[in-house]
């Protein structure tokens, strides 16, 4: 401060005023602090306090940008270390001062003190004792103690040699200022985002500050990545109008970093903005101001983000919750819809298109749901679409549009058939086109939500693979994924490795012949399919209950498919003679179809095709004969042509069946009478319906345990669901006393927790439990068990593992013959995906029968041909067909000598070796 200013002021003295106490915002200088009040409804007041008698040296200030001609002061001697000095002391104290001296321009002189009172600590004296300012012996009174204790304390300092008094000037305190950096981006990407330490020089909205960077004396503007507050706008004037909360936003910012150590990483430099991250002992700043409500999240910084984008989005989405400050007035796309309808766990029954898709919801109702935030592929420009339609008017989108069927495709694999999770994001309402006039919406109201299946987002694994892009929003349009990050992150990822619809290659070409209703092609396509027996196909639209387009992958064609050997209620139809109307059932029979086809991979019998192209056989799925499912289900009937089919008998059977039951279009069946009724009793037939299973254990006495490969999903989502909330809320050990018959949960030697029931309890150390979804026993210590959460008991998802026989051979009784089967069939089956039948009932579970997935061959068949097993020879008639199949093995494996058939004649020495009993 400059002598005559001391002067003046000495000379135009004020009266002392009482005793103040504020908080120190921020040290200006070695004698110089602002202090504040406590906010109370916004930002409080704040004044400049100087120190009387003393004086420090000034701080670097740089030369004004509007006078060219000016140049930067540097910092004089031990200017830096007196501000220094006072910061790491005084930033975010409370103070008390007195006003001993103002000037007529309102410049306040006083004395400041740490704590409450005139007790604490002396700033000034603090300073002149350490050597960092010095007094002004000008104005001193004698009669005034504090001024000749400053004195006292000076003269101390000098002999000390303290600060400024020490040899050599002060030259080397002078710091080297660099005001600009020259090339910011290089000089950003050299920090490899480690964190630098740096002091808050000023604030000057609550997402933009301006830091010192240590210890190399840079001064740069720091941008907060990720998010934007309120900020104060300039007009013409040169005034500042602050937006909503600005101020408020500025004033938590700044009583927060203010002239604070912290550390920032420098994460970007777009545009010679720098975008960086501060960190605070207490906390990071960038997440604090999303949750308080005093900033939003911005997506074009967002993606520097280090610390983690989905973070900042939970910190916005708990002030959106609470409609903090600038969220006041917030509504969230998804307010008006109850809690079930936001998130629920559906079956999806058909891709509609890359980013939509229908599911089937626990009431049966069918619903259209189309994926958050991404874009299919498309055709760039409507042009170049028109063109390609009046090139082809028969233009099929998703052969002709790059990359849909890829995308179509991915989706279909992954989804159909299959439990989704479905959590709405937001409801995009119905749009009205301008040309059509009259309100007609362009686009009907969508339902758009995240879909995942076993953890994965459909969405953002279809962008990146680059089968889908992502669609770009105004700043405030709230109407996107709640993973609108992730999408962006994997659009990015898909964009670098050139894939999809971001390669450089040739696009595919899907060249697909549709030959339905083209009777010439069908005439020279229909003898190929006859002699290829069982073809694959892929059902792509479901016409009625018995009528449906086929795509065949091989043969790269589009075909219409009549189901053979059945007569199926008719749609409604426009006829000639006007509309005709539906026969009963027609359409749930087309929904039975749906449902079970629709999308699906099938297997196709062409038999013939009729005068218009249309190809006639029988439909496969899953071992399920589609012609014989809709007969017993009552929603078709046998047609007189089935009768030279094979399958004619089955058929006949289905239909006798509902019919009895009197279901669907036999409802109002009554049966003729005869004069004589003739009891027919036909043989029962084995029924051979294989499921997927996956074998997960096999017992030593060669029983085994499987889970449905059909729900092998909501286990998998229950498992981690169940195991985050124990990381988030450990189990105490030794809490759970284990009772017989309990269900709890056990952790494994993996160190996972999985599902059990306490079979029997010897002592604390050992308790026998039984894994209930993997079919394995372990004796555990107690503190290895804990309570199962009723929200992932058997009733939210029943035991998993079920347990099942071999059907058609004899278990060795002998325990090494056993073991040998054992061991032969864990390193067959166990762990694997397998098909099971289930055959006969047994006495503690059933008979089945087990093949290879990939194979199709027969487990049980195999260990008797392998000579490892005896047939049990059954004496139903069903299964008579069976028993001589193995029957011929077991002969096979007698004529070889295979392991118990080694002599040749199987004596009975060698069953009582073999523990069989003949």
């Amino acid at each position: 401060m400059a002598s005559s200013a001391s002067a003046q002021a000495q000379t135009n003295p004020a009266p002392a005023l009482p005793l103040q106490r504020g908080i120190v915002k921020m040290v200006l200088s070695g004698c110089a602090i602002i202090v504040r009040g406590q906010p109370r409804g916004g930002p409080p007041p704040e004044r400049q306090i100087n120190l009387s008698n003393i004086r420090a040296g000034a701080l670097a200030r740089r030369a004004a940008q509007s006078q060219p001609d000016t140049k930067d002061t540097p910092d004089e001697p031990w200017a830096f270390q007196a501000r220094e000095f006072l910061r790491k002391k005084m930033i975010g104290k409370e103070v008390c001062f007195n006003v001993e001296i103002k000037t007529a321009q309102g410049r306040e002189y006083g004395m400041v003190y740490l704590g409450k009172d005139t007790t604490g600590e002396s700033i000034a004296e603090s300073l002149v004792s350490e050597g960092l300012a010095t007094v002004r012996r000008e104005g001193i009174r004698g009669n005034n103690p504090d001024q000749a204790r400053l004195c006292d304390l000076e003269d101390q300092a000098k002999a000390a040699k303290k600060g400024m008094w020490s040899e050599g000037g002060g030259s080397h305190t002078i710091r080297d200022l660099k005001y600009s950096i020259e090339n910011p981006r290089n000089f950003v990407d050299s920090l490899h985002q480690k964190p630098v330490n740096a002091i808050i020089e000023h604030v000057r909205d609550g997402s933009v500050v301006r830091a010192l960077l240590l210890p190399d004396y840079y001064l740069v503007t720091v941008m907060l990545s990720g998010v934007k507050c309120p900020t104060f706008k300039r007009e013409a004037d040169g005034t500042e109008t602050p937006e909503a909360f600005a101020a408020e936003a500025k004033f938590f910012t700044e009583s927060r970093l203010l002239q604070r150590d912290v550390q920032i990483i420098l994460e970007s430099c777009p545009n010679q903005i720098i975008l960086g991250t501060i960190l605070h002992p207490n906390g990071n700043i960038t997440e604090l101001l999303l949750k308080e409500g005093f900033a939003r999240c911005v997506d074009w910084s967002m993606a520097v983000y280090t610390q983690g984008a989905d973070k900042l989005r939970a910190a916005e989405r708990s002030a959106k919750e609470r409609k903090a400050r600038i969220w006041k007035d917030y509504v969230a796309p998804t307010a008006n819809l109850d809690q079930k309808d936001r998130q629920f766990v559906a079956k999806v029954m058909q891709v509609v298109n890359a980013d939509a898709i229908v599911v089937k919801l626990n009431s049966g109702e069918h619903k259209t749901v189309h994926l958050s935030s991404i874009r299919p592929p498309r055709i760039e420009g409507e042009s170049n679409q028109e063109k390609n339609k009046d090139k082809d008017k028969r233009f099929r989108p998703l052969y002709d549009i790059p990359y849909m069927f890829e995308a179509r495709e991915f989706m279909r694999k992954k989804l159909i058939g299959k439990k989704v999770n479905v959590t709405v994001d937001y409801i995009r309402a119905a749009t009205a086109a301008s040309d059509l006039g009259g309100g007609v919406p362009a686009f009907p109201e969508r339902t758009c939500a995240t879909v995942t299946i076993g953890g994965i987002n459909i969405a953002e694994a279809l962008v990146s693979k680059g089968l889908a892009t992502v669609i770009r929003y105004r700043q405030d349009d709230d109407q996107r994924s709640s993973h609108y990050d992730e999408l962006l992150a994997a659009e990015a990822r898909a964009i670098k490795n050139a894939k999809g619809l971001h390669s450089k290659k040739e696009v595919p070409i899907h060249r697909v012949a549709d030959i339905s209703g083209e009777t010439q092609k069908a005439k020279q396509f229909l003898p190929f399919l006859q002699r290829a027996g069982r073809s694959e196909a892929v059902v792509e639209y479901v016409f009625s209950g018995s009528r449906l387009k086929l795509y065949m992958p091989k043969e790269t064609c589009l075909i219409t498919f009549l189901l053979a050997g059945i007569e199926c209620p008719r749609g409604s139809r426009n006829t000639p003679g006007g509309l005709q109307e539906a026969e009963p059932f027609s359409d749930e029979a087309m929904l039975f179809t749906k449902e079970l086809v629709l999308q699906r991979e099938v297997e196709v019998e062409v038999e013939s095709m009729d005068k218009a192209g249309n190809f006639i056989g029988w439909l496969h799925i899953d071992g399920v004969n589609l012609s014989v499912a809709l007969v017993e289900h009552g929603l078709s009937k046998v047609h007189f042509t089935a009768e030279r089919s094979s399958y004619y008998k089955t058929l006949v059977s289905g239909e006798d069946s509902a019919r009895q039951k009197k279901d669907k279009i036999w409802a109002n069946y009554e049966e003729k009478p005869t004069e004589e009724v003739v009891q027919v009793t036909e043989e029962k037939e084995r029924v051979a319906n294989y499921r997927g299973v996956y074998v997960t254990e096999i017992t030593d006495g060669l029983h085994f345990y499987t889970q449905d490969v059909e729900t092998g999903t909501q286990l998998e989502n229950l498992m981690e669901t169940m195991r985050a909330e124990i990381a988030a809320h450990p189990p105490v050990e030794g809490s759970y006393m284990p009772r017989r018959g309990d269900y709890c949960i056990s952790k494994f030697a993996d160190g996972e927790w999985y599902r059990a029931r306490v079979e029997k309890v010897e002592s604390p150390a050992k308790v026998h439990v039984f894994y209930i979804d993997y079919g394995n026993r372990e004796t555990v210590p107690s503190t290895r068990l804990a309570a199962l959460s009723p929200a992932f008991n058997i009733r939210t998802l029943p035991a998993q593992a079920t347990e099942y026989a071999f059907a058609y051979i004899q278990v060795p009784q002998d325990e090494d013959a056993r073991a040998d089967v054992v061991d032969s069939v864990v390193r067959d089956i166990q762990n694997t995906q397998c098909l099971l039948n289930v055959e006969y009932a047994g006495a503690t579970c059933p008979h089945v029968t087990l093949q290879f997935a990939d194979s199709k061959e027969d487990v049980g068949l195999g260990l008797v041909k392998e000579g490892m097993v005896m047939v049990d020879v059954r004496k139903e008639k069903h299964l008579q067909k069976m028993v001589t199949e193995y029957l011929n093995g077991q002969e096979s494996a007698k004529t070889a000598r295979l392991n118990i058939w080694r002599y040749g004649d199987f004596r009975a020495d060698d069953a009582d070796e073999f523990g069989y009993n003949r």
